[in-house]
C-alpha cells in the first residue's frame, strides 16, 4: 500500500488572510469561497491541497511542530521575488547540496523554501 500527504490542514485567525498568503506567495489556486468552514487552496503545480480552518479563540497559533516547505528550484531568486511581495525570508542557509530559507505565514506557522528536491 502507497500512502502521500495529501491536504496540510492550517488554523487561522483570518481565513482569507492566510489563504491569500498562500495562494498569492506559493502558487495555490482558490476561489476564496469558505465552503463546510473550510478554504480550499488547490496546487497548480501539483502535491498536496491546504485546507484553511477558522481557529478557535483559544488555540495558540504558531506554536506547533511543523513546518510547510515547499519546494522550489532557485531559492534566492524566490526570495527576492517574496521580498517584492512584502513577504520577509531569512537568510538563504546552504546544506548538503541545496539551499533553503525560512519565513512565518500571517498566523505565525513557520514556513520554508528548499532547492532539496531538486538537488543532484
Amino acid at each position: 500500500m502507497t500512502i502521500a500527504l495529501s491536504t496540510v490542514i492550517i488554523y487561522a485567525k483570518d481565513m482569507h488572510r492566510t489563504a491569500r498568503f498562500y495562494s498569492e506567495n506559493f502558487g495555490y489556486e482558490t476561489s476564496g469561497d469558505v465552503r463546510e468552514g473550510l478554504i480550499e487552496l488547490r496546487p497548480a503545480a501539483g502535491g498536496a491541497e491546504i485546507l484553511i480552518h477558522q481557529a478557535a479563540k483559544s488555540l495558540r497559533l504558531g506554536s506547533a511542530a511543523v513546518k510547510m516547505s515547499f519546494a522550489v528550484k532557485d531559492v534566492q531568486k524566490f526570495v527576492e521575488a517574496a521580498k517584492a511581495t512584502g513577504v520577509a525570508f531569512g537568510a538563504v542557509h546552504q546544506a548538503n547540496g541545496y539551499a533553503f530559507a525560512n519565513t512565518k505565514d500571517p498566523d505565525g506557522n513557520s514556513v520554508s523554501v528548499s532547492s532539496r528536491k531538486f538537488r543532484d
